[in-house]
């Protein structure tokens, strides 16, 4: 039976992307895998997984201190077949599934808590070093996915 292994990254949305871009790399020290400015992105590891956080740019209406979490990633044991059977017996608990993402690195299934915080499960497709170079390229975001008995919306 696939479970939850761990929480895998955090992506945080922020008002000031530059500052926290440079607080994340200069003062706690992250590597920044890959940084995309125009799209308010970047994708920074403590140099053990591909990403630890992601930070994207919060909309210009958000207050500062206010933006907060965008999503929480939390890896699962196995890889597609895995991520397939766990979301369907998610389906089977009374969940609902957001969308899907191919992300190259990852595929991934979001969905809300009850409160409305976005939550992710995914697996890994390539190691942390094939997964740090995926990211350096850019190759223009999330792209579609289809899991077998899984429905969005």
């Amino acid at each position: 039976m696939p479970r939850i292994k761990r929480v895998g990254h955090i992506v945080l949305s922020v008002k000031d992307f530059d500052a926290c871009l440079k607080f994340y790399n200069e003062v706690l020290g992250m590597e920044v895998v890959a940084a995309r400015p125009e799209r308010r992105q970047a994708f920074l590891s403590f140099g053990t997984q591909h990403h630890d956080i992601a930070l994207f740019g919060a909309p210009e209406e958000a207050d500062r201190g206010q933006a907060g979490m965008h999503h929480l990633a939390m890896l699962i044991d196995g890889g597609i077949d895995e991520l397939s059977e766990l979301c369907r017996q998610m389906i089977d608990r009374g969940g609902q599934f957001d969308h899907l993402s191919d992300h190259g690195m990852t595929k991934s299934a979001y969905f809300k808590d009850p409160d409305g915080n976005m939550l992710e499960v995914y697996c890994d497709t390539m190691t942390t070093e094939e997964g740090m170079a995926y990211l350096q390229e850019d190759h223009g975001g999330r792209q579609p996915l289809t899991l077998e008995g899984v429905t969005v919306g």
